[in-house]
């Protein structure tokens, strides 16, 4: 999760608006049937350090059917266990203070995921954009694929292809998100 810290002094520090972000996932059963779902509670910060690191509430996936989200929460997620996943990344301050209102800049940057108990590195290629003197909006401009091989989800997909009777549901998911940032 890249960020650009701007004009603003470098002790400043960044916190995710969630009102004004989205992280999304696609998911595949059946050969060609695709949906998007979507996490509702993301948290998150960027220091003066550079440090940036998104929280996501597991609880908050919101597939648009009540039993599917359940089903996600305790057989894929293990969400009891594992009630977050967060991603981090380290950020150059210096080369993004310069950002002007109404500019963005591609930046592709190292990130990883941490899900349950699998740490994931992925590069990521984004969209940072100042939308005000206060505002960073940072939105991915490819999506970034997971496997849920890769983070210890592909029994938990292989459970859910069981329970709904499916004959697959793909282990290759495009996670898609538009983050604001707030400096604080």
């Amino acid at each position: 999760i890249t960020l650009l810290f701007l004009t603003l002094p470098a002790q400043a520090n960044w916190v995710l608006d969630n009102s004004g972000s989205q992280l999304a996932f696609v998911s595949t059963k059946a050969m060609d049937v695709a949906e998007v779902h979507t996490f509702t509670e993301l948290s998150g910060s960027v220091g003066s350090d550079g440090h940036a690191r998104v929280v996501i509430q597991l609880a908050s996936v919101d597939t648009l059917i009540p039993i599917r989200d359940e089903r996600m929460r305790e057989v894929l997620f293990q969400t009891e266990l594992f009630p977050t996943a967060s991603v981090d990344a380290r950020l150059d301050v210096a080369r993004l203070q310069e950002m002007n209102v109404s500019t963005s800049e591609i930046l592709t940057t190292e990130i990883v995921l941490n899900l349950g108990d699998s740490k994931l590195p992925l590069t990521a290629e984004l969209l940072v954009s100042r939308i005000a003197a206060d505002r960073v909006l940072v939105a991915t401009m490819k999506p970034v694929v997971v496997n849920a091989g890769a983070v210890q989800l592909a029994d938990g997909v292989e459970a859910l292809r069981e329970i709904a009777g499916l004959p697959s549901i793909s282990k290759a998911v495009p996670v898609t998100f538009v983050l604001q940032f707030v400096a604080g």
